[in-house]
Order: C-alpha cells, then sequence, then structure tokens
C-alpha cells in the first residue's frame, strides 16, 4: 500500500507539471482527489490494515494528498497567470494605429420640411401643440362633429383597441384638447403620427405624418385663413406660388375648401409633376364648425376660429419630387442621404 500511494504521487505530480490548461488540471483533481479517485479507493483498503499498520499509511496517505494538492494550487496560479498574460497581449490596443470611421446620421427629409413648416408658422405666432398617439374614440370623432355613421369610423379605416379607444387617425384630437384646456384667443399647430387601415402602396401607409393648424378668438373670418395658407405656401414653396381653394364638405369646418397651389416645378404651365393641370392639391380647411366650439366649452356667439391640416409625406414628396412614400420609412441611406 505504502508503494501504491508513493506511485500515485510520482503519477500525479508528473501529470500536473506537464498540464497545460485549467481544464487538464481539474481533471487531474478529480481523477486523484475525488470521492471516486485514486488515493481514496487506496484508503478505503486501510480497514484490512493491522492496528500498527494503519496510523502509519494514514499519515503517508495525507503526506500524499497535500503533495498533490499543493502541486496542483501551485500549477492552477502558473495557468492562471498564463492565460491572463495570453489574454492581455491578444487585447493590446496600438494607440498609433488610425481610428475607425465614425459614420454621421443624415437628417431625415420629413423631418427638413417639418421643421421648415414650424418655423413658417412660429413666424406668424403659432405655438406647438401635441397629443398621444392612442386616443379616445370621443375626441377623435365625436368631439369633432364626426357623425356615428362616418366612413372613418368604420373598422376598415381605423385600428380600433376597443370600442373606446383608438390610433388616431388624424392630429385633430390636439385641436380639442387644446381648446378645453385654454382660452381663447389661440393660434396653434400640432404635427405628429397618425394611424389609418391602408394596405401600403406607392401612395398609402398605414403610418403617416400630418400638420393641423387651428385659430380661435374673436373676428376671425374666412379672409384670414385664406391669408394665412397664402402666407405659409409663398414661405414654402416660394413668393411666386398662388393659392386656389375649392368648396369641399368636411364634419368640423363650415364653410369647408380644399387648396390647391400653382404647381412649384413648372409655375402654373402644366408638367408630369401636376398632371398638366398647373395646380397641385395640398390641404383641406374651413372655418371651426359651431358645433366643435360648443362642445369644446367655447362660445360660439363670441368666439370664431379656422382649422387645416395637411399630409407631411405628401408635402415632402411634392417638395423633393419623391414617387414612392414607402421610401421615407426603409431607413435605407441611400436615399435618405441625397436630401
Amino acid at each position: 500500500m505504502k508503494e501504491q500511494l508513493s506511485q500515485i504521487k510520482e503519477s500525479a505530480i508528473s501529470l500536473v507539471n506537464n498540464a497545460q490548461s485549467m481544464d487538464e488540471l481539474q481533471q487531474i483533481r478529480v481523477k486523484y482527489l475525488g470521492k471516486k479517485g485514486e488515493l481514496t479507493a487506496v484508503l478505503r483498503g486501510m480497514k484490512d490494515l493491522s492496528n500498527e499498520e494503519r496510523p502509519l499509511v494514514g499519515k503517508i496517505a495525507n503526506e500524499v494528498r497535500e503533495a498533490i494538492g499543493s502541486q496542483l494550487e501551485d500549477a492552477i496560479s502558473n495557468v492562471k497567470e498564463k492565460e491572463k498574460n495570453k489574454k492581455l497581449e491578444k487585447e493590446t490596443i496600438d494607440v498609433t494605429m488610425p481610428g475607425s470611421e465614425v459614420l454621421r446620421g443624415h437628417r431625415h427629409p420629413l423631418t427638413t420640411v417639418l421643421d421648415e413648416i414650424k418655423e413658417v408658422f412660429i413666424g406668424m405666432g403659432f405655438s406647438i401643440g401635441e397629443g398621444p398617439e392612442v386616443e379616445t374614440v370621443y375626441n377623435n370623432f365625436d368631439a369633432l362633429n364626426a357623425p356615428k355613421n362616418h366612413p372613418s369610423r368604420g373598422m376598415a379605416d381605423t385600428f380600433y383597441i376597443n370600442d373606446d379607444i383608438i390610433l388616431r387617425t388624424q392630429t385633430s384630437p390636439v385641436q380639442v384638447r387644446t381648446m378645453k384646456s385654454s382660452e381663447p384667443p389661440i393660434k396653434v399647430i400640432s404635427p405628429g403620427r397618425c394611424f389609418r387601415r391602408d394596405t401600403p402602396d406607392a401612395t398609402h401607409s398605414p403610418m403617416f405624418h400630418q400638420i393641423e393648424g387651428l385659430v380661435v378668438g374673436k373676428g376671425v373670418t374666412m379672409a384670414d385663413l385664406k391669408g394665412t395658407l397664402d402666407m405659409f405656401a409663398k414661405k414654402l414653396f416660394g413668393e411666386e406660388t398662388k393659392t386656389k381653394f375649392r368648396p369641399h364638405n368636411f364634419p368640423f369646418t363650415e364653410p369647408s375648401a380644399e387648396v390647391d397651389l400653382t404647381c412649384f416645378k413648372c409655375g402654373g404651365e402644366g408638367c408630369k409633376v401636376c398632371k398638366g393641370s398647373g395646380w397641385i392639391e395640398i390641404l383641406g380647411c374651413g372655418m371651426v364648425h359651431p358645433n366643435v366650439l360648443e362642445e369644446c366649452g367655447i362660445d360660439s356667439e363670441v368666439y370664431s376660429g379656422f382649422a387645416f391640416g395637411m399630409g407631411l409625406d405628401r408635402i415632402t414628396m411634392l417638395k423633393y419630387n419623391v414617387d414612392d412614400i414607402r421610401l421615407f420609412f426603409e431607413n435605407d441611406m441611400r436615399f435618405i442621404e441625397q436630401f
């Protein structure tokens, strides 16, 4: 048994000295010192020794265990140090090497045009209003005088979360919230994202952007509306731009109109962009319906107002001659960097 212990010690220390990794050392520990290891197996045979031999063999076994354990600890420290040095060599940074080029972002065309529009209206005394994209049916339809059977309220056109909550189909609810929380005079534009159940194609997207405006005060007339939009058109598209108002029908305005601009590509002579007409439809507008004012707690006998709404995506498409709205949402830098 003494010879067995001596052989175990020599064999274990030899393997430890030749080990190159932590895994190898762990395997050696288990092989010799584990519960089912070779040293443990020898110690189990001590029950067959005489009373005189047992203490002597036990002492030798403990010395062998300590020797193997000590050698393992030294080897583990050496292997850890080698692995650390190897990792440091691998991760060494040459500070003299040129750095990697950092790609800078680029302003999105929608952001550029939105900022231009904001600047125009802020220059005319408007403030910026914001509201939630998840809205109530009341704010989105009822408070805006939309009848219960209006097509836009159908499941085919609007994203309903439940019977009372929807994804807003327009930024008009911001106007409702503004009128309910503010006293006239009011001059506000409300840009933001809107959602409708449209199948994506070159001119439609289920997510799009709108900019709506509202003015409420004493003595506000259609002439104020026309003057405001005419000024906006000239500032955004050029001083030679002319506007044309065509009668229309919106439930939240009365009277209502759609506004056309002289084509900024051909100056009104007729081209591919305006389909030969010389005019481009740009937005809808009208005088705020008395029902809307009263619903928002504003006395329609004392105050009047006008409202308008335009699609940011459409204006940007027209301004930059983009023929597919989907390009705005694909985040392809080859497209965005052109503007």
